[in-house]
C-alpha cells in the first residue's frame, strides 16, 4: 500500500502516520519525492482498511500496489531514483559507465586501468577482491590487500569503488572499503546475504541471476531495500540459454522491461553476457540504444595474462573506442554521458 502526503505535508504530520503505521504492526517506508512525499507500507499479508489513515492530517490518498514487489515497483515511486554516491550518479538522463579489471591483481595494473578509464569519460572503478569462481582451483583473489589496492585508487583517482561482496562473512570488509556493494548473479537469491546488504545503508549492485525471471530479480532487490536500503541498481548481465557461442545470452529485451516496471537504475554488463571481448563493444552499444542507465565493462591492459576472465576484457584502446561510439548513441537518443 502506498500513502500519499501533501506536497506541504508537515515532517510531524508525517511521523503521525508512520506511528500509526507501526501500531498496525506493519513498516513505513518514507518515499520523498519532487512532486510528492509518500509512504510506502510493507508486511502486510491482506488488503489493508485504510479508513484509519485517509482522514489523517496531510493524506491525500492510499494506493493499493497491485505488483507483489512494492518498494521496488513504479507504482510505488513514478520518478526514477538516482544513486549518488561520492557525487558520481547512476540513473536519471545521464549514462554512467563502471569499468575496471575482472579481479584486483596488482596496484600497478589497478593504477593504469584507473588512470585509463577516467580520462575515457568513467566513472566508477570496479574490481573483484573477492571472485566466486566455478572452479575451486581458478584464482579466488586477493581479499584485504585487493580492497585495500582499491582504496588507493580511489584516494589517488578520486573513483568511487565498486567490488562484490561474495558471503555474509565477507560483507563487512567489503562494506568498509568499497562505496558500491556488488551482489553477484550466483547469489542473487542468496536471501541472508541480501538482509544483510539491506541493513548496511550502503548502495548496492544486483546482478541479475542466470536463470532468473524478470519478476523474481525485483523481488531479489525487494528483499533489500525491505530492510530500508533504497539505493539498490539493478544489473542485466545475460542469462543462460541454448546458445552455445556466447557464455551468457543478454536479454536487451529486460532493459526496457525494467525501466517500465521499476524506478531503480538499470545497468547492463556486456562483459560477462558475451565471455569474448569481440562481442563486448556491440552489445554495449545495443544496451545504451535499448535505454540502459549505464555499463559495467572489464578492461585490463594485457588481457591474455589476466588472472580471472581475460577473455572477455577490452583493452584500454578498446575501451576508448567503446565509449566513443555509446556517446554517440546517447546523444541520438536525447541522453548525454555523465
Amino acid at each position: 500500500m502506498l500513502i500519499v502526503m501533501q506536497v506541504r505535508a508537515s515532517e510531524q504530520q508525517i511521523e503521525k502516520v508512520c506511528g500509526v503505521v507501526r501500531e498496525m504492526g506493519l513498516t513505513p517506508h518514507p518515499i520523498p519525492g519532487s512532486m510528492r512525499m509518500a509512504i510506502g507500507i510493507t508486511g502486510n499479508k491482506s488488503r489493508i482498511d485504510e479508513g484509519r489513515i485517509i482522514s489523517m492530517p496531510g493524506v491525500v490518498e492510499v494506493i493499493h500496489v497491485t505488483q507483489d514487489y512494492k518498494l521496488t515497483s513504479r507504482e510505488m515511486k513514478p520518478e526514477d531514483t538516482v544513486v549518488d554516491v561520492l557525487g558520481a550518479k547512476i540513473g536519471g538522463e545521464k549514462i554512467a559507465v563502471i569499468a575496471g579489471t575482472c579481479a584486483v591483481e596488482s596496484l600497478d595494473i589497478t593504477m593504469k586501468v584507473a588512470e585509463a578509464i577516467r580520462s575515457a569519460g568513467s566513472i566508477m572503478l570496479r574490481g573483484g577482491a573477492y571472485k566466486p569462481r566455478t572452479s575451486p582451483y581458478s584464482f579466488q583473489g586477493l581479499g584485504e590487500e585487493g580492497l585495500k589496492i582499491l582504496a588507493s585508487a580511489r584516494e589517488k583517482t578520486g573513483l568511487p569503488v565498486v567490488t562484490e561482496a561474495v558471503d555474509t562473512d565477507t560483507f563487512d570488509i567489503v562494506a568498509e572499503y568499497a562505496d558500491i556493494v556488488q551482489i553477484g548473479a550466483r547469489n542473487m537469491q542468496n536471501y541472508s546475504l541480501l538482509k544483510k546488504a539491506g541493513r548496511a545503508r550502503k548502495p548496492i549492485l544486483l546482478k541479475r541471476g542466470i536463470s532468473a525471471t524478470i519478476k523474481e530479480f525485483l523481488l531479489a532487490a525487494e528483499y533489500i531495500m525491505s530492510e530500508g536500503n533504497y539505493n539498490v541498481i539493478l544489473c542485466e548481465r545475460g542469462v543462460r540459454t541454448f546458445s552455445d557461442y556466447s557464455r551468457y545470452t543478454l536479454d536487451i529485451s529486460s532493459i526496457p522491461e525494467l525501466k517500465m516496471l521499476t524506478h531503480l537504475p538499470v545497468i547492463v554488463d556486456p562483459s560477462h553476457a558475451a565471455g569474448r571481448w569481440g562481442m563486448v563493444i556491440p552489445l554495449a552499444r545495443a544496451a545504451i540504444a535499448a535505454g540502459a542507465d549505464g555499463l559495467i565493462v572489464e578492461v585490463h591492459p594485457e588481457p591474455e595474462k589476466a588472472l580471472s576472465d581475460g577473455a572477455q576484457s577490452l583493452k584500454i584502446k578498446m575501451f576508448e573506442q567503446m565509449m566513443k561510439e555509446i556517446s554517440l548513441i546517447a546523444r541520438a537518443i536525447g541522453r548525454e554521458m555523465a
